[in-house]
């Protein structure tokens, strides 16, 4: 699980970096890709969800700022895993799904998903912490 979630954190990283080739790097070679960002459609294949992130961040469309908040790893076998975890933009919070297949033991990215969450203004923002019971 610690290697799933460190794949998961150089993902963040990368991007909050701007570094398109670690982007890159980070996803899965000979698997099929897809993405949704959040308001697009589904973009399929290797040079679409690509291409996504170029946009993104050499466009000027990435936010300020990106945290993922309480990430949690759930594995489907030995090589396949998922990570469900909340992303904290200014101004909101987008509920985040990162699926991943080990390639040549390497956990890779296959799949992202972001959608915003909707919250009452009464409700505080997510932290970093894990919620109570989850340490």
């Amino acid at each position: 699980m610690d290697e799933v979630l460190a794949a998961n954190a150089a993902f963040y990283a990368a991007f909050t970096r701007r570094d398109l080739r670690a982007l890159e790097e980070l996803w899965a070679h000979r698997t099929d890709l897809a993405c949704t960002h959040p308001g697009w459609e589904a973009l399929v294949g290797r040079a679409a969800v690509l291409q996504s992130f170029r946009a993104i961040l050499l466009g000027g469309g990435a936010p300020a700022t990106l945290r993922c908040v309480q990430p949690t790893v759930h594995l489907l076998g030995a090589d396949t895993a998922y990570v469900l975890c909340t992303e904290v933009v200014p101004g909101g919070s987008l509920a985040a799904t990162n699926l991943f297949v080990r390639e040549d033991g390497v956990w890779r990215l296959v799949h992202h998903h972001a959608a915003p969450i909707a919250r009452l203004p009464s409700q505080p923002p997510p932290t970093s912490q894990p919620p109570p019971g989850m340490n």
